[in-house]
């Protein structure tokens, strides 16, 4: 007799069984429980936007950076360039808390559906601007002071016309329009929306005259709950010219495919194709004068009569398969 690897004595046996007689014997030792498996679920990062609709609104502000570039240069009269270097997805406290302190936030209503979104740009960006509007060439000298009332203007200024590019490519894909209805600093847009709700927040670079900057743009889910099914959709693809068409009906051209004509088709079970003899008939459930059926491969293509070309056999034919979209 053994107890798990230990081998008992016969003296050990007799006390077991008198322990056994008495009701004495020792407790078992509990079985170990495994553990049940948990897994971390990190809540600062939802899920709400899909990636159809995050891939597409990065497009939206890539765009928005190469056109905001080129008015921007032309009014600051130095080379502007704006590129976006990242997206993610939080809640609206987290996103807001990665903003740098001191930013100039600026609420830019979008209509017609009455939301709003936040874009926030570094006091020195702001600062450099302000200082090239008022005529100054050398934006990189400006300390963060505190904004005057001119400052600020300036300053509403500038993001009106850097929200306005924004809002001719947002009309354009999705019929929205975006105008600023007030500059902010940071900590006074803690409360724009709840602390939990799910934001997608792209993070752009401005870089002139040396000088590198970021700029950032909050997009609550409620922002764009309300025609969200807009953004979901997928780009248009672009239109192709005739040049691109012919060159792909070129390359295409030369491939073999295989044309036949079908007149109907019927399934059957196979004891009965088994049991097929010379001079059976086959009911296909098809009229005769509807003619056949010209497929590519496995694909229908037309409709076609049956007939002769000389001593060959061949069909005409009369229309186009239409597939369902």
């Amino acid at each position: 007799m053994t107890g798990g690897s230990q081998v008992l004595s016969a003296d050990a046996i007799a006390a077991l069984v008198d322990a056994a007689r008495e009701g004495r014997l020792p407790e078992e030792a509990p079985t170990p429980q495994r553990r049940r498996r948990m897994r971390a679920v990190d809540f600062t990062r939802p899920t709400k936007f899909t990636s159809d609709q995050e891939r597409r609104l990065q497009r939206t502000l890539e765009a928005f950076c190469r056109t905001a570039a080129t008015r921007m240069s032309a009014e600051l009269r130095v080379p502007l360039e704006l590129e976006v270097i990242n997206s993610s997805q939080l809640t609206w406290a987290n996103a807001h808390a990665q903003v740098l302190a001191g930013s100039i936030d600026a609420i830019a209503d979008i209509e017609p559906i009455g939301t709003r979104l936040m874009m926030s740009a570094e006091p020195s960006l702001v600062l450099g601007a302000i200082e090239l509007l008022l005529g100054g060439t050398d934006p990189s000298t400006q300390a963060e002071r505190r904004l005057s009332d001119i400052d600020w203007a300036l300053a509403r200024h500038f993001f009106d016309r850097m929200l306005a590019q924004l809002s001719v490519i947002w009309t354009d894909m999705v019929q929205l329009e975006l105008a600023v209805s007030q500059l902010e600093t940071h900590l006074e847009t803690a409360q724009m929306v709840s602390v939990s709700e799910p934001t997608l927040t792209f993070t752009m670079e401005a870089r002139f005259n040396g000088v590198s900057s970021t700029i950032a743009m909050l997009l609550p889910w409620s922002a764009i709950a309300p025609v969200a099914d807009r953004f979901a959709a997928r780009d248009d693809a672009p239109d192709r010219g005739e040049e691109e068409i012919r060159r792909v009906r070129r390359a295409v051209g030369g491939v073999d495919m295989t044309v036949r004509a079908e007149v109907a088709s019927v399934e059957l079970p196979i004891e009965q194709v088994l049991a097929l003899q010379p001079g059976d008939v086959l009911r296909l459930e098809a009229p005769a004068e509807g003619g056949v059926t010209l497929f590519a491969d496995k694909v229908p293509v037309h409709r076609a009569k049956p007939g002769r070309s000389g001593s060959r056999r061949a069909v005409q034919i009369t229309d186009r398969v239409r597939r369902p979209q």
